[in-house]
């Protein structure tokens, strides 16, 4: 397998606020001050843009100009399309003028990505859901959602849309919250331009095998691109990747490997108190480690022992290409 191209969004390198430390946990920065910062990162070769840019005012040939200075390129435009004008939806809200705005805010990224090169517009509609029971009609929610997103995908048939599932948050349930639910509605709309991001710390959060997940994807040809990261399964932590769950990582990507998926490797982690580049730097570092570890391990016999459901053996395989 060659080797892995790694990419990260470039919210990695922002500053964040909570809902305690609401005065955030460094000074602002804009997008070309996260640029600069992606930039010191060993190995890191593409970024996932937010759209608008943050910040300030920039022109898409200043951002063209600072990815250039650093070597970088726009893998991704994603819109921000969960932000407080979108609180009880985008895709769904039950404003038709809302769902507009969310329509045209989508459609300036489709014209970004175009203009970048860039492989996708990834949605994340974290506002589409809903918290109460009887809030919502389930079944014209569903409808909204998927003739909101087969609209985009049918008018602009030139590029590719991925989306990013997850449980929860900000809304209580998030329509898109399961690979399976994800993929039975990419399914009914039936465009080939739609497809999954599978972010590694959704799928656990979820409840899922994210080796799984991503085989799902993969078996419905909907795996267009991933995200990695690593919590604790209780919430999205967006910790770095590795810290956690190592041997779950190393199970997805030889999920990836076994198919010959050969997309980027990239970073969806929140470094709230770390430094943003040294985060990085943990990350890749790990991921080179696994990319290491699978080319060690000993494919005969890991079949072998999956055939008769073997854990032990199948695990010491494992344990041994990755900390041998």
């Amino acid at each position: 397998m060659s080797t892995p191209t790694f990419g990260a969004g470039i919210w990695h390198f922002a500053t964040y606020v909570d809902r305690y430390a609401t005065d955030g946990y460094g000074d602002p920065r804009t997008i070309l001050e996260a640029i600069e910062l992606a930039g010191k990162v060993n190995d890191l070769s593409v970024v996932d843009l937010n759209w608008p840019f943050f910040g300030g005012d920039f022109s898409n040939e200043q951002i063209k100009t600072s990815l250039d200075a650093q070597g970088l390129r726009a893998i991704g435009i994603t819109p921000e399309i969960y932000t407080r004008t979108f609180s009880k939806g985008a895709l769904t809200n039950p404003d038709p003028g809302v769902r507009r705005l969310a329509h045209d805010l989508i459609t300036e990224a489709c014209d970004v990505v175009r203009s970048f090169g860039a492989d996708y517009v990834k949605l994340w509609p974290g506002q589409d859901g809903w918290d109460y029971p009887f809030q919502v009609d389930h079944g014209k929610l569903w409808r909204l959602e998927l003739d909101g997103l087969g609209q985009l995908a049918g008018e602009n048939p030139d590029l590719k849309f991925v989306v990013e599932y997850k449980p929860r948050e900000p809304r209580v349930h998030m329509s898109f919250d399961s690979v399976s639910r994800t993929l039975l509605g990419l399914e009914q709309i039936g465009l080939p331009n739609i497809g999954i991001l599978l972010d590694f710390g959704h799928a656990l959060f979820g409840g899922e095998s994210p080796a799984d997940s991503a085989q799902l994807a993969i078996d419905y040809g909907r795996l267009f691109g991933m995200d990695v990261n690593d919590n604790m399964r209780s919430w999205d932590d967006d910790m770095i990747a590795g810290t956690v769950h190592p041997i779950e990582l190393m199970e997805f990507f030889h999920v990836l490997r076994r198919n010959n998926w050969e997309g980027v490797w990239q970073l969806d982690q929140f470094p709230f108190r770390e430094d943003s580049v040294d985060a990085a730097n943990l990350a890749i570092e790990f991921l080179k480690r696994v990319h290491a570890a699978l080319d060690r391990l000993d494919e005969d016999a890991l079949a072998a022992a999956q055939e008769a459901q073997d854990a032990v053996t199948a695990n010491r395989l494992v344990h041994g290409a990755l900390f041998g």
